[in-house]
């Protein structure tokens, strides 16, 4: 299967280094990766895998990808989503909480349908995910996503508007509604809560909290699940990239994960 990714920063190097690094389990081959303009230059300069690094899709698609994995940011998936599906291209989007605005979901799912492709969704940093998208199956009569992390690891976000970051002392939950609007709120911390919605009950029957704790050393995810097919509770601790510590190292394992699920003969 030949792979495009759309970035090569932290999380791209751990997707292709994870693909490359073990032919056993994987026989896929990354074709080449686009990038930022501005970051073109510094990328190709640090490129320890001899891959085509380019900032042009079409330059991309002419490799004759099978499969594009996002790994950029909301942006990307905004930038080029509808033009790789359009063009019957699949799109693995890592960035989901993207699709909590509407119209960007439906353009994409158009895209997709026109252009014959299929957009994958990767667990992410979270676990559980495929429990709670069999429970849907059954009916679910709730469910509740908490994000627990540093504090300062909100700055920057609008829990800056209701908390004194800096100074906490405390535990505070600042934030409890619906997986839409968390997301729509806190783009940058929203990826995994659009991931619960998408597999659970949809962005605005999703409840969730977020919350700021000054002793926290790591992002606590927090699924609570009551199904007519059962009653589950899922907590996990993820730790960053120790090169970029913005990025989920379990995130960016899964999506290497999802992209040799395309290409085995046995998945599990």
């Amino acid at each position: 299967m030949r792979i495009g990714l759309i970035g090569l920063g932290g999380m791209g190097k751990v997707v292709v280094s994870s693909l490359m690094g073990n032919k056993s389990i994987s026989a896929c081959e990354v074709i080449g990766a686009i990038v930022a303009p501005e970051h073109l230059s510094q990328t190709r300069d640090e490129n320890q895998f001899d891959l085509p690094v380019l900032d042009d899709l079409q330059a991309l698609l002419a490799l004759k990808p099978d499969v594009v994995a996002e790994c950029a940011g909301h942006s990307a998936v905004l930038q080029y989503g509808e033009q790789i599906l359009r063009a019957g291209i699949d799109l693995l989007v890592i960035s989901i909480g993207v699709l909590a605005d509407e119209q960007v979901y439906e353009r994409l799912h158009a895209a997709a349908i026109d252009g014959k492709a299929t957009m994958f969704l990767p667990a992410g940093a979270v676990g559980g995910i495929d429990a709670l998208s069999a429970a849907r199956l059954a009916g679910l009569n709730s469910v509740t996503y908490k994000a627990r992390k540093p504090a300062m690891a909100w700055s920057g976000t609008a829990a800056e508007e209701k908390l004194n970051l800096a100074e906490l002392e405390d535990a505070e939950c600042f934030y409890k509604g619906s997986a839409r609007e968390a997301a729509l709120l806190y783009p940058k911390n929203s990826n995994v809560a659009a991931t619960v919605a998408l597999a659970g009950l949809g962005f605005d029957n999703t409840s969730v909290e977020l919350i700021a704790d000054p002793e926290a050393t790591e992002n606590i995810h927090e699924i609570e699940v009551d199904a007519v097919s059962g009653s589950f509770r899922i907590s996990l601790s993820g730790r960053p990239l120790i090169d970029s510590p913005k990025t989920s190292a379990l995130a960016a394992y899964s999506v290497a994960k999802c992209l040799i699920d395309m290409d085995s003969a046995i998945i599990i």
